[in-house]
């Protein structure tokens, strides 16, 4: 058992209270749901809960005498009162009795009608006869506590909850049905594996490791840190899927920014007017293409400000022009490049160098349908990297061309069925990539014919890393980092 488990049960009575929160959104619904885990549970429930048994008439005091033992996973229709016998609600009550539920705890859920108030007052109750209020995610790291789930698999349960579109919803649940546990397992298993011989080794010093062992021993390092690589790499498409792509418009005032954000939106988002300056500051809104989520900006048009207003945001459109995963530049197709083009487009090849080939850049030459003055050719010679387009916004032509540019850029990004694991978490993302420096120090130690003690503690800091997505060997604060995230009642 690793030392972070073993603190871990030695802490199991601060697990052992009955908890209790709403675990719908706050507001009017047609239902809410109050959840309740622990000990009490089951008693709070006969306490303050009557079915209706005998009819739906029947005296609630009655109700509440009778001796009430409510079956596993059964829906009782009933009344719900306070600890003075008041009704609160009718509600559907489910007891859960463990270990078969989601903490591995004594489990009660009550469904109400969805008044904030019926759900305040039924949380009052639950308190009042000795639960407490459960702090966020408390629920879900129960279940990690006790068992039920890895730490991945908990984190899964709150990208399931925030996915917005069916790329990280489907990542969500492959991570929640272990997938990615399992691999992680398999590969720790194989570095247990390693160690022990490396360990053996150590121990009986008087027998020399062959040169033959050693070579063994560099490749399957080699094998691992692949397949470690492999799920980091994966890191890039699970942001694209989890984030979206964040897509700036950029470009002078009056080149078509607006016009374009609206036809990609399919509404009228952003003021559009012959004045150059309409646009002062950004507007940010999520369109979904083809699956791929893009979280489209209009920028300020970036000129010399008429004033500070105007200033403030031409430089929050410059701060977005660097922070870019795509950026959509404008032009007037009808007229000859200014040098405001010019200053818009050095400060795309800065934020290009910056972004180390994984900036996008689109430039889609506007207003041919008045004039056809720029050719591709020019542009490719300022951007060689970017992609040329031609388009009439004001004829509503060139807005999906650009959409597809960049289903096309983020390709690896989307997500199939036959895909194997994507990392979506940049906590798993650092320790894959902690875990593989770590192999790459243990191979060099190998063939340096370092001491084998260095190499076992490069290859266990390897293994320990990996742990930490688990679970296994991740410490009280990230423990703690992950849960406050949680929604509460989660």
């Amino acid at each position: 058992m690793s030392k972070e488990l073993k603190k871990r049960d030695d802490k199991k009575d601060k697990y052992k209270d009955t908890i209790a929160a709403i675990s719908t959104p706050a507001g009017e619904g047609g239902i809410g749901i109050v959840r309740m885990s622990g000990p009490l549970s089951l008693s709070i429930m006969k306490k303050l809960f009557a079915p209706f048994s005998k009819g739906r008439k029947s005296n609630i005091k009655e109700r509440l005498a009778e001796d009430f033992i409510p079956k596993p996973r059964y829906a009782y229709f009933g009344t719900f009162s306070d600890s003075n016998g008041d009704i609160i609600d009718d509600v559907i009550c489910i007891y859960f009795k463990e270990p078969s539920s989601y903490t591995r705890e004594d489990i009660v859920e009550i469904q109400a009608h969805g008044s904030p108030v019926s759900l305040r007052k039924i949380l009052n109750s639950l308190v009042s006869e000795g639960a407490r209020i459960a702090e966020a995610g408390e629920f879900t790291k129960l279940a990690f506590m006790n068992g039920r789930i890895d730490l991945s698999q908990a984190e899964a349960v709150m990208d399931l909850i925030s996915a917005k579109t069916d790329a990280p919803h489907g990542i969500a649940i492959k991570q929640l049905s272990g997938l990615l546990k399992l691999e992680i397992e398999e590969i720790r298993e194989n570095l247990r594996d390693i160690l022990a011989r490396i360990t053996v080794n150590i121990d009986f010093p008087d027998e020399d490791i062959e040169q033959e062992e050693y070579r063994d021993l560099i490749d399957e390092l080699k094998i691992i840190k692949l397949k470690v690589d492999k799920i980091a790499s994966s890191a890039n498409s699970g942001k694209i899927a989890k984030e979206g792509i964040k897509t700036s418009i950029i470009g002078r005032p009056n080149v078509g920014k607006s016009s374009l954000m609206n036809l990609i939106l399919g509404e009228d988002r952003a003021i559009v007017t012959n004045i150059p300056g309409t646009t002062r500051d950004f507007i940010e809104e999520q369109v979904n293409y083809k699956g791929i989520p893009i979280v489209l900006t209009d920028t300020a048009g970036i000129r010399n400000p008429a004033d500070e207003v105007e200033k403030i945001g031409i430089d929050r459109a410059k701060n977005y022009i660097e922070s870019s995963d795509v950026l959509i530049l404008l032009v007037d197709g009808s007229e000859e490049l200014r040098e405001e083009d010019y200053k818009i487009i050095d400060m795309v090849k800065k934020a290009e160098e910056l972004s180390q080939q994984d900036l996008h850049i689109i430039v889609s030459i506007n207003k041919i349908d008045i004039g056809k003055i720029i050719k591709k050719e020019k542009i490719k010679q300022l951007l060689p990297k970017a992609i040329v387009l031609e388009s009439s916004l004001i004829e509503y032509d060139g807005a999906e061309n650009i959409l597809d540019e960049i289903e096309k850029m983020v390709s690896a990004g989307t997500v199939t069925s036959e895909m194997g694991n994507i990392i979506t978490n940049e906590r798993h993302k650092t320790a894959l990539i902690h875990s593989s420096l770590e192999l790459s120090n243990a191979i060099n130690a190998l063939k340096a014919k370092e001491p084998l003690e260095m190499v076992e503690i490069t290859t266990h800091m390897a293994y320990d890393f990996l742990g930490e997505i688990i679970g296994e060997t991740a410490g009280e604060e990230i423990l703690d980092a992950v849960f406050e995230k949680f929604c509460l009642g989660k």
